[in-house]
């Protein structure tokens, strides 16, 4: 028996052809759970629901109508809804000073108030208890150049969080995130393409390597499961990358630069 057996579980942010979302979802399906997948991609999310066997619908993070909606729609067709898990974001790279009002105002939306929404539905369809799961970053801890806009989002999902988890605990609702660093996923493929990005970032691993999309899931089955007796925490699933830091603007550069040469 899996360790998520029969528990039925939302997956917003697995609209993306072999996204984390897509390998959360799929953990969990392995596991047991009924899976619902969500997100604004509604051709690779019916191609991937028949792939997996589980349900889809489409769902637009920033709009609170098609939020509570999802929850509504999740409950009635697997069962009810016990654990919520949001994978969605922008990973928007631009020196500070060059954000623009339109881009911070899509940013808050994507990762900020579309998140609070996303809770909110999750809190009012966990009848019985439950886990709520938000995907976050190692850069809402430390730094990054040029990534302002989306590690100041992420930290404050992070914070709102805590205070699901401080509010609705009495409810048996846990609220948690994760924290990958650098992660090797379709989103990051043209990172990964050029020569010396990932070589600027290696040293920064004490495990000696880059996450995967399946190390999340991994992390998420737990947080998701009747083990887990935690909440309104942060766990850096990042291979340590918390205890050093990123490479700045520079050190990136110059390890491209350096690629480039010996290439």
């Amino acid at each position: 028996m899996g360790r998520l057996q029969g528990k039925g579980a939302i997956v917003l942010g697995a609209a993306g052809a072999g996204n984390m979302g897509q390998v959360i979802a799929k953990r969990f399906k392995d596991e047991g759970a009924q899976v619902l997948v969500a997100g604004r991609k509604d051709g690779e999310l019916a191609r991937f629901a028949e792939e997996i066997g589980c349900e889809w619908a489409h769902c637009d993070i920033t709009r609170r109508d098609e939020v509570f909606d999802l929850a509504r729609m999740a409950a009635a067709k697997l069962g009810g809804v016990h654990i919520g898990v949001n994978a969605t974001g922008w990973g928007l790279l631009k020196p500070f000073l060059d954000n623009t009002q339109e881009e911070l105002e899509a940013m808050t939306a994507l990762q900020f108030i579309g998140p609070f929404f996303f809770y909110q539905a999750m809190i009012g369809a966990m009848n019985g208890g439950g886990s709520i799961i938000q995907i976050s970053s190692a850069t809402a801890t430390i730094m990054l150049n040029d990534h302002a806009a989306y590690m100041g989002a992420k930290a404050g999902a992070d914070h709102v969080l805590r205070c699901v988890a401080n509010e609705f605990g009495a409810r048996g609702i846990r609220a948690n995130s994760i924290s990958p660093g650098l992660t090797d996923t379709p989103m990051t493929a043209g990172a990964k393409q050029t020569p010396g990005i990932y070589e600027a970032f290696a040293s920064a691993y004490p495990l000696g390597r880059i996450g995967t999309s399946e190390d999340i899931a991994a992390a998420a089955v737990w947080l998701a499961s009747d083990e887990c007796f935690m909440t309104g925490q942060n766990l850096q699933v990042n291979g340590g990358l918390t205890l050093r830091r990123n490479p700045t603007q520079e050190e990136i550069t110059a390890s491209v630069m350096a690629a480039m040469k010996a290439g």
